[in-house]
This record gives structure tokens, C-alpha cells and sequence, in this order.
């Protein structure tokens, strides 16, 4: 896309996003100031976040496990599976499942999903422990 073609899809995408919708406004800028800071912290829809790292899984899973200590979280249940390991931790309401995937012997993911509840998802804290 040439330059001038994307300073006005930008002042289109910016007018779109003012029309009296604050959450669309907001939605952008905040997608936009997340790219621009560069967090390397990915989200799914329902609020899940991953994270790639270039570290082996046993060692993330230690780093993960000094973590959950540093922020009082206790692990309730801890199991191997197939690709990694599996861990539930308690903080207050909610649940926090934490899926550590070997990729590769250097490479492993990290998935959190933090419930408050049985609707309710806590991004925030999900995002700290990664």
C-alpha cells in the first residue's frame, strides 16, 4: 500500500472510529498503543494470553512457578501433558490455568487464562503473570 493510500484509510479508519461509538474509538486506539509498545502479548477474543518464548518448557515452567510465589497465587493442581504442563493456580475469585506447550527443545508457548467466575475473564491478570 503506497503512503498517501494509507493516510487515508488511517483518516477513514479515524472518522469511522469517532461516529458517536467510544468503544470502537477506544477499541483502536488501544489495539494501536498496545502494537506501539510493543507488550508481545497476545490475546484471543474470549481474553486468553499467549506468549512465545525462546527458553526450554522446564525452564518457564520454574520462571512461571517464582512468579505465581512472588504474587501469593497457590498451584491447586499440577499435571504433565502431552506437549508440556498443565498448572491451576487459586488468587482470590478466580482460577488461573496456565498451559506451558513445548514447541521446540528451545522454544516453548505459554497460554493463561485467568476466570472470574463462570462468565468473566481477567485480562489483566493473565497479562502479569506472563
Amino acid at each position: 500500500m503506497r503512503p498517501r493510500s494509507m493516510g487515508v484509510l488511517l483518516v477513514v479508519v479515524s472518522v469511522l472510529g469517532g461516529q458517536g461509538c467510544a468503544a470502537v474509538g477506544l477499541t483502536l486506539f488501544g489495539v494501536g498503543a498496545g502494537v506501539a509498545a510493543g507488550t508481545g502479548v497476545s490475546y484471543t477474543l474470549d481474553s486468553v494470553a499467549y506468549k512465545t518464548f525462546t527458553t526450554p518448557v522446564d525452564t518457564l515452567e520454574r520462571g512461571t512457578r517464582q512468579t505465581l510465589r512472588r504474587m501469593d497465587m497457590k498451584v491447586t493442581e499440577d499435571e504433565g501433558t502431552p506437549a508440556g504442563r498443565r498448572l491451576v493456580a487459586l488468587a482470590a475469585d478466580r482460577t488461573i490455568e496456565i498451559e506451558l506447550d513445548r514447541l521446540t527443545a528451545q522454544t516453548s508457548r505459554m497460554r493463561v487464562n485467568a476466570k472470574q467466575g463462570w462468565f468473566f475473564k481477567d485480562r489483566a491478570t493473565a497479562g502479569e503473570i506472563i
